[in-house]
């Protein structure tokens, strides 16, 4: 049973680290493998925007250099740097993001937004990919 709870206080750990001159908006992700091992991820920018590279990403790609391909769940939260943790919203992943999920995960990959310690919902990759027109990872 994936710890939400850990992960979305892992994610927002990971959200202290967020690189934001630009857009003022931090996010923060943690990516649990199947191992039971969490990489930590932030959003950093640059001032083409192009280079850009998002919390979700980060996470994985740190991830997935050290040889890891087996993943399970990742919590996502984001806000305005100046937004006290709680009276946010929920930060979906995006586009692109989503995009490298289905490359390395299964349907049943877990999603977890939060807004608070407290306050999360959990999605799998299929309800978020609902019209995906690309084969998830072993399936």
């Amino acid at each position: 049973m994936t710890d939400y709870k850990l992960l979305v206080k892992e994610a927002y750990e990971a959200q202290k680290m967020a690189y934001i001159p630009y857009s003022h908006w931090a996010v923060g992700a943690a990516l649990l493998t199947k191992e039971g091992k969490i990489y930590r991820g932030c959003n950093i920018e640059s001032s083409t925007f192009s280079p850009t590279n998002c919390a979700e990403r980060t996470a994985f790609f740190k991830a997935v250099s050290e040889g890891e391909r087996n993943f399970v769940a990742i919590a996502i939260v984001g806000n305005d740097k100046d937004t006290p943790i709680g009276e946010g919203d929920f930060c979906p992943p995006c586009g692109v993001c989503r995009q490298v999920m289905t490359e390395f995960c299964q349907s049943d990959f877990e999603i977890i937004l939060a807004r608070s310690y407290d306050d999360y919902k959990v999605y799998t990759l299929a309800e978020i990919m609902p019209l995906v027109s690309l084969p998830l990872k072993g399936e």
